[in-house]
């Protein structure tokens, strides 16, 4: 048993050490908030994004995910909008406090520069995002077209792994 961790453990040695890695940097970071004031609404923060995001962001785009796993194309649709999706809501929740304008005295009198432009700068991004999966998505469509053309079958995705008569059915 000792030659075979992950038997035990369910996955290979790496895996463990980064969820040790990361259960560690966790620990340090609450270890640096403990005796901090604002500890309180930390943690109320924290709990209410826990709860907002377990019981409605989770289960919103579980179901808007599963649709697009759905929808019947020659190129799959799901991965060119995860990408532009998940981009631009990570840069929203980086530059909420801009886009909000929060602390916008305080950003003034640091830089000299309002917070006006950070939801337009959002907003561009966001579009370029969207943009860029796009494209990737046209070129991928037309490439499965044409390849399809010169072999003369119709433009069919490539069978998904998990799918079809591994499983008894028929895709």
């Amino acid at each position: 048993m000792a030659g075979r961790p992950h038997l035990r453990y369910g996955a290979g040695p790496w895996h463990l050490a980064a969820v040790l890695g990361a259960l560690a940097l966790a620990g340090y970071a609450v270890f640096l908030v403990s005796d901090a004031p604002a500890l309180p609404r930390i943690a109320l923060w924290f709990a209410g994004a826990v709860v907002l995001h377990d019981l409605l962001l989770f289960p919103l785009y579980t179901v808007a995910d599963r649709a697009l796993g759905r929808v019947s194309a020659s190129v799959s649709l799901r991965n060119h909008l995860r990408v532009p999706v998940l981009a631009s809501g990570l840069l929203l929740l980086l530059f909420l406090p801009g886009i909000a304008e929060h602390g916008s005295g305080t950003y003034l009198a640091a830089t000299g520069q309002t917070q006006e432009p950070f939801a337009e700068r959002w907003l561009l991004l966001t579009a370029g995002f969207f943009a860029a999966s796009g494209l990737v998505f046209a070129v991928r469509v037309l490439k499965r077209r044409a390849r399809a053309r010169r072999s003369g079958g119709p433009a069919r995705s490539r069978p998904r792994p998990g799918r079809g008569a591994a499983r008894g059915g028929s895709g």
